[in-house]
């Protein structure tokens, strides 16, 4: 469906972003940055839904409003989690996971950053670039073609320009709408607090 110019109702209960999708077509020079004093990049083998769930929301669920593994049972998160496409890398300052870097091979020829973010600890520390060139490292020693990413409107404000920074070009946006996750229990009230509540 292509949206008509003005304005649009979001229905209640939903809430709505605009997504960029970006790609890169090949492996963007690196930005050499330190590790942060104290972290250690670390690939977490199938991780538990429980220690999955934490990092997550930790990350994004709430400041940013992520939702979108919320919705997943243990079983479903699990097979996801455990596939041998999926890598799932944690930063880990002091032995406790702060940064959330997971890539998705399962397209063939492509990978795809899936979720990438640092908890509000490693905000402003280096600890995104240094993640960023570990990303782009992992993705291209695979035969790949094609490594993309999305954000979106709930994301970070400075995400879209640290992906074009990385050498991520943008291809395509689309408008999202989706359940609130403060109205199902997926995250609490007050998360997301710079977007606000429209309920039934």
């Amino acid at each position: 469906m292509t949206l008509d110019a003005g304005f649009h109702d979001v229905p209640p209960g939903m809430v709505a972003t605009v997504v960029t999708h970006l790609e890169m077509r090949a492996a963007a020079p690196r930005r050499p940055v330190p590790a942060p004093e104290g972290c250690a990049l670390r690939r977490a083998d199938a991780p538990t839904p429980d220690w999955y769930r934490d990092l997550f929301k930790r990350v994004g669920g709430q400041d940013w409003l992520w939702f979108s593994r919320l919705g997943l049972d243990d079983a479903g998160l699990s097979a996801l989690l455990s596939d041998p496409g999926v890598e799932v890398w944690a930063l880990e300052k002091d032995g406790c996971a702060e940064g959330l870097l997971e890539l998705d091979f399962r397209q063939e020829g492509e990978c795809e950053l899936a979720f990438f973010g640092v908890t509000p600890a490693l905000i402003g520390s280096g600890a995104g670039r240094f993640m960023m060139n570990a990303a782009i490292d992992t993705a291209w020693a695979r035969p790949i073609s094609r490594f993309h990413v999305h954000t979106c409107t709930l994301d970070h404000p400075g995400a879209l320009g640290f992906y074009r920074r990385s050498g991520f070009t943008p291809i395509r946006q689309q408008v999202e709408i989706a359940p609130d996750p403060r109205l199902n229990g997926d995250l609490p009230r007050d998360a997301g607090p710079h977007i606000p509540i429209f309920e039934a």
